[in-house]
């Protein structure tokens, strides 16, 4: 049976700030899918974890500083081909990485990744992804065994085993995220891309010389023992979905674990950052 979901379309004003922030904030109460549009953002919740008053702990929806309207309708889940292919522009990164649909043409960069997004997280058009893609673009991973948790549409460990990484496991605890993973490997003609349905406890006696967590600042938080623990020695930790103002909260819970800031990316507030284990 197809999963429904709920469409919420938001216009906001100022839109760039207000937008990240808006998007923060609906992570939090559940929304799992997001599309960024010319006046504001298009918000997806499955049908079984809405509720008439999801939006009452949206705080930036109160906000004097900001102008947001919204409507929202039931849509299943056939239908968001059409919504994302009418949305999804390509992008890239560095002049380096190229991330694109099948049906737009290749750039002709050093690497080029084609996704499908359908509804999953991570095209590559929000910071953290795109700053994730900046730290891997900086890093030698050939034959390292890596982690992408909360792969969402797979695109890290994709462009992971572009350059060079191999075994690697990709985890989503969504089940539209996984299937979208699955897909997107094969697009790219991945070899080395196990793809898993599931969260952090599939990690029992597992090993990587480096981690890559694009999730969001409470999951992170509380599932960061697992990670450092299946990260071995010299190891490398990358933790996105957060803002800068929460760097000392990540910092102090990672710097428990043996574990030091090497290096930090910015982007319209948002971070990423760079651990090493000792």
């Amino acid at each position: 049976m197809d999963n429904v979901y709920i469409e919420y379309t938001f216009k906001v004003t100022p839109k760039e700030t207000g937008t990240e922030i808006l998007i923060a904030q609906l992570g939090f109460v559940g929304f799992e899918s997001f599309v960024e549009t010319e006046s504001g953002v298009t918000a997806y919740i499955q049908k079984e974890d809405w509720n008439e008053e999801i939006l009452d702990h949206v705080f930036v929806l109160n906000s004097d500083d900001f102008s947001i309207s919204h409507v929202f309708n039931e849509v299943a889940q056939t239908n968001w081909n059409a919504e994302w292919e009418k949305n999804f522009q390509p992008i890239q990164v560095d002049g380096k990485v190229s991330i694109r649909a099948p049906f737009h043409e290749d750039p002709k960069l050093s690497y080029d990744i084609v996704i499908e997004p359908k509804m999953s997280f991570g095209t590559g058009h929000h910071e953290t992804t795109h700053m994730m893609v900046q730290h891997l673009l900086a890093l030698d991973i050939s034959d390292k065994k890596v982690l992408d948790m909360g792969c969402g549409t797979g695109i890290l460990a994709i462009f992971a085993e572009m350059k060079g990484a191999q075994p690697i496991d990709a985890i989503d605890i969504d089940n539209w995220c996984y299937e979208n993973s699955v897909e997107n490997a094969a697009r790219n003609n991945c070899q080395h891309i196990s793809v898993y349905e599931g969260d952090s406890s599939l990690l029992s006696n597992k090993n990587y010389d480096l981690i890559i967590a694009n999730i969001n600042r409470n999951i992170l938080l509380a599932d960061m023992n697992i990670y450092t623990d299946c990260l071995g020695k010299g190891g490398t930790l990358l933790l996105s979905g957060f803002y800068k103002e929460d760097i000392p909260t990540i910092d102090q819970e990672v710097s428990k674990y043996g574990l030091s800031l090497e290096a930090k990316l910015e982007r319209n507030n948002w971070v990423a950052l760079k651990y090493t284990k000792n």
